[in-house]
């Protein structure tokens, strides 16, 4: 089983700078290798392989002396970055590679080999860079495996766990350094520990829960609990604003800019955070108290177009959170049941199957003509989320089935699906 750990490191000036330039090195090796993979292609039909782009490397840094200043490892990651994003792409997995910019924020490296860590006085060692601190809030490996399994060097009567030295076991896989947009660089530390996937618990009726997502309640749950919207970009947006103004009347280039900028990126930073606990929260403890989830499966990238709803549905984080709900799932062996986008999930009576068409977002309750019986929306939409999941088990193949990944025919309607599938 792989799992990444992700830590807070705090560099110098100096390594902040070292930091800087292989970002933007790796930036730039990407986008030169997709501009050479683009143009060999379409004027030759010649398809250049990583092998290839490696080798091109030795005359780019005669071009460029100042990439040889850089791990040459995190420049060759680059190139096999693209190609990933190549296969991805061909195998419908993702959107075709484009241009990195800078603009986008999105900084990052990979160290796939030679980094060490100081068990003994929390510090990182990374190529071309050195020893900085790192917050090792969590273990990324239990210390018993590490005293068994792997070899730790002693130097000055301090424990260091050397990458080079283990690399047989291939336990420690790639480090990836990263910085905000708010100016705070963390490592995520890639491990294989050797644990297999738990296997699926068996559920029925009873250990099994419907959750309806929203906007004006986080989510809903068939047992009749609600989870309430925390609502934590609204309740920051008088403060982004004054801030984004702060931003606005300072003139471009000046220090007081970039020191708004930060200010402002920070408090975006301390939204982003807030959310992901509250969604780390929540699903940890819904796959905790239940042996199977049904949830929907939502187009939320095609439901942010509403610009109504766009800021709403971004705030809640939809996409993250039946993420996190799933690949959590895969760690403790429990089970997801999606069901499809067009099924009539709030517009169904759950006690007799009246199809109320005409129910339209604004209203939250109503009566079945029918039964008579007086519904909730999101309550009896979750109701039926789950009837719908299992009568789809039912239906379409055995319970012990569903249990594993299920075929592409039957992905979105029925099964445990993977994160990673």
């Amino acid at each position: 089983m792989k799992k990444g750990n992700v830590y807070r490191i705090y560099p110098d000036k100096e390594q902040k700078t070292l930091l800087e330039q292989h970002f933007g090195a790796a930036r730039f090796v990407y986008n030169h290798s997709l501009f050479l993979k683009k143009l060999m292609y379409n004027k030759f039909r010649i398809n250049i392989t990583e092998i290839d782009l490696n080798n091109h490397l030795v005359s780019l840094k005669e071009t460029f002396p100042w990439l040889k200043d850089l791990n040459s490892q995190s420049l060759q990651q680059a190139n096999r970055n693209l190609l990933t994003g190549f296969k991805n792409f061909f195998e419908g997995r993702g959107s075709y590679p484009t241009t990195k910019r800078k603009k986008d924020n999105k900084f990052s490296f990979q160290v796939p080999q030679n980094y060490q860590i100081n068990l003994t006085s929390s510090q990182i060692y990374l190529p071309k860079i050195g020893w900085m601190k790192i917050i090792l809030h969590r273990d990324f490996l239990s210390k018993e495996f590490i005293e068994k399994n792997l070899v730790i060097k002693e130097v000055n009567g301090e424990k260091i766990l050397d990458q080079k030295l283990n690399t047989e076991l291939k336990v420690l896989k790639t480090l990836t350094v990263s910085r905000t947009p708010a100016g705070r660089y963390h490592v995520s530390i890639l491990i294989e520990n050797y644990e297999t996937y738990p296997e699926p618990a068996s559920f029925n009726e009873k250990t099994t829960v419907g959750i309806d997502v929203g906007i004006k309640s986080f989510a809903v749950l068939s047992t009749g609990q609600v989870i309430d919207n925390p609502k934590f970009l609204k309740r920051s947006l008088k403060k982004l604003i004054k801030l984004q103004k702060s931003v606005s009347r300072k003139q471009k280039g000046s220090k007081n800019r970039k020191k708004a900028v930060a200010k402002l990126a920070k408090h975006h930073q301390l939204v982003a955070n807030q959310r992901k606990d509250f969604h780390h929260k929540v699903s940890a403890k819904l796959i905790s108290d239940n042996q199977a989830l049904a949830i929907e499966d939502l187009n939320v990238s095609g439901m942010i177009r509403n610009h109504c709803l766009a800021q709403s549905i971004s705030d809640v984080g939809w996409f993250e959170f039946i993420r996190k709900l799933m690949y959590k799932a895969e760690w403790y062996g429990k089970t997801i049941l999606r069901i499809g986008r067009f099924e009539a999930s709030s517009k169904l009576c759950n006690v007799c199957g009246y199809k109320f068409s005409d129910l339209t977002l604004d209203i939250r309750e109503w009566k079945c003509p029918s039964c008579k019986t007086l519904h909730d929306r999101d309550k009896n939409a979750s109701i039926n989320i789950k009837k719908i999941a299992l009568n789809n088990l039912n239906t379409h193949g055995t319970w012990e089935r569903a249990y594993g990944l299920t075929d592409k025919s039957q992905g979105k309607e029925v099964g445990s699906l993977s994160v990673f599938s």
